[in-house]
């Protein structure tokens, strides 16, 4: 199989070329990790699931999914020495099932990351106000803290991409630093004595194992990132799918441990209700009780790095998929337009800040006089927003699994049996399963109390952008031809 790149060219309205030669295998392990944010994941992730599952089994959750994902990880790694294009998703999907289809999932792929990394402005927000008060004494809303952000995260999104991989490597170095000593001193304290209980089946395989998968998928989103930054790479054809390889390893094995470790340091029959009771606030709880007050509030500061950790991560995967749509003129043309100098997706970058923006004042508007006060932002936009994001990406995996099936069983240099159909199958079912289980546990997810419409309006939002995204690419077949032939050239060689 020969290797496909997009070949660009220069327009008269500036460069339509990503930097190349720019990360190594390190640098997008980092960015990968960025997005999955660990001490965010452990603070925030873990002890959510163990609040509204009510099973100590979490641990297991993520074991299962990185099971699943290394499964996805083989045909998508080998992909990635196939196809290098800053559109992923919707590059491979377009080798495997078609041009319309991968217009389809760029679409999916665009709002899916958007929501993402827009909704993780309402808990940064929430998180930031909270830090500075019980620091300061300070009162700062929420939004006047999320735009500080969001001005930061603008700033690094148009820069070259090596400088936010040095910003989120160092961000993510201290994030392990922290979740490791929290892991360590859970076992030293073990109030209950170290025990491995929570990896029994009672513990997980249950009624609650749906809501346990549901919920723990977020903590993967952004571990296929690295395919995105493959025309940014080194050396593309080994070092994306090392690092995808290497950040599902990490990522699954890192966030079991550290549950576990939480759950023994609180005390197994406690981390239930201790979780219900605290929520994301419990791991900081925990320091307050054995370390002193000012490492207890490092640790919060760090948690506050996590999250926009992960809000430059996937701020430079929805640039980079603005990029590629506007390249191929899915989108309008100018936002294929990078840096001159540096190479970054200036365009696009601008305009998912200008998306961050709008929405960070429509919900600073909205919740004004909410009944839910300061905890407005993570009771509406960050469940709300990730949520809707967190389906998204199992459709997306679910949609690219058969697609890496189609494709490597269409070409005459085939790979092993097992790289092209056997892991992208069992990838595909399992990706189905748990995308049918976040429908069934959606109203869980956002806190609904009895039925909610936006149960079917939050999910039917990211189905119809996929669907809006086929009838587009329908659109472009019969009535753009010119357009319609250069986006299966820009993909597929």
């Amino acid at each position: 199989m020969s290797n496909m790149t997009v070949h660009t060219s220069t327009s008269d309205s500036g460069e339509t070329t990503l930097a190349r030669r720019t990360l190594g295998v390190p640098a997008l392990v980092f960015l990968i990790i960025a997005a999955s944010a660990p001490l965010t994941v452990l603070a925030g992730g873990a002890t959510t699931s163990f609040a509204v599952t009510g099973e100590i089994g979490v641990p297991v959750g993520y074991l299962i999914l990185g099971i699943v994902l290394v499964f996805f990880a083989v045909g998508y790694g080998r992909m990635s020495t196939v196809i290098q294009n800053a559109g992923a998703f919707y590059a491979y999907v377009t080798a495997g099932l078609g041009t319309t289809a991968g217009v389809g999932t760029s679409m999916l792929a665009l709002v899916t990351y958007n929501a993402m990394q827009i909704g993780l402005y309402g808990v940064f927000g929430f998180t930031a106000s909270s830090i500075l008060q019980e620091i300061t004494g300070a009162e700062v809303t929420w939004w006047v803290c999320g735009l500080a952000a969001w001005a930061l995260v603008a700033v690094l999104g148009i820069n070259k991409i090596d400088l936010s991989a040095k910003v989120l490597a160092a961000i993510v170095i201290l994030e392990f630093v922290v979740v490791i000593g929290v892991s360590l001193m859970s076992f030293s304290v073990a109030p209950e004595g170290v025990t491995a209980e929570p990896f029994l089946p009672e513990h997980w395989l249950t009624g609650s194992l749906g809501a346990l998968l549901a919920f723990g998928i977020a903590a993967f989103m952004g571990f296929e990132s690295g395919a995105i930054y493959s025309e940014e790479a080194k050396d593309p054809e080994r070092s994306v799918a090392r690092a995808t390889y290497i950040a599902v390893g990490i990522i699954a094995l890192f966030y079991a441990f550290s549950s576990w470790a939480f759950a023994v340091g609180v005390g197994i029959s406690d981390i239930v209700p201790q979780s219900q009771e605290w929520g994301p606030d419990l791991m900081f709880v925990f320091l307050d009780q054995h370390v002193p007050t000012l490492l207890a509030n490092l640790g919060a500061v760090l948690f506050l790095t996590s999250i926009l950790a992960a809000m430059i991560a996937f701020h430079n995967a929805s640039a980079r998929y603005f990029f590629s749509m506007g390249r191929v003129r899915v989108l309008p043309k100018y936002l294929g337009i990078t840096g001159a100098r540096n190479g970054a997706p200036t365009a696009g970058s601008l305009t998912q800040s200008g998306l961050g923006l709008v929405f960070i004042i429509i919900f600073a508007l909205a919740g004004a006089d909410s009944e839910f006060g300061p905890l407005y932002p993570v009771m509406t936009m960050f469940p709300w927003l990730t949520n809707a994001a967190g389906f998204g990406m199992v459709l997306l995996l679910s949609v690219t699994s058969v697609a890496i099936m189609r494709y490597f069983n269409s070409q005459p240099q085939r790979p092993s049996l097992f790289v092209r159909t056997v892991a992208p199958l069992i990838a595909a079912i399992g990706l189905c399963v748990v995308a049918v289980l976040i429908m069934f546990n959606f109203d869980v997810m956002i806190d609904a109390d009895g039925f909610s419409p936006l149960v079917i309006l939050i999910p039917g939002i990211i189905v119809a952008s996929g669907l809006l995204g086929l009838a587009w690419g329908a659109y472009l077949k019969s009535s753009r031809p010119d357009i319609y032939r250069e986006i299966s050239r820009a993909d597929i060689g």
